[in-house]
């Protein structure tokens, strides 16, 4: 049985649904073209869109790549963007120019 979910995290869900339907819209594109490029089918594109927190992972990064958004996506969750972040000595296993393109992001 799965656990329920949050109505803040239900109301984040729903945001970032209606931010990534209003960049495909914004780049016309349909949801049609948006799955396809991202390999999901046109339901699953939809679930995203309205908010749907039992989505894959997966399926929400590869929309997010499809709309030209994957890079803003890893850069607003990195904590080292961040004042906190930056003010924290960095550890040995941490990237050292955290402020380049993301190394865990391959170029496509």
């Amino acid at each position: 049985m799965s656990r329920p979910v949050s109505p803040r995290v239900k109301a984040a869900a729903a945001s970032i649904g209606e931010q990534f339907a209003a960049w495909r819209k914004l780049q016309g594109l349909t949801a049609a073209q948006v799955a396809e490029r991202a390999g999901i089918a046109r339901n699953t594109l939809r679930r995203i869109e309205t908010g749907d927190t039992g989505v894959s992972f997966q399926a929400f990064l590869t929309v997010a790549r499809a709309l030209g958004v994957l890079e803003a996506v890893v850069t607003a969750t990195d904590p080292y963007e961040t004042d906190l972040g930056r003010a924290v000595p960095m550890k040995p296993y941490q990237n050292e120019c955290v402020n380049e393109p993301h190394p865990h992001l391959p170029r496509d």
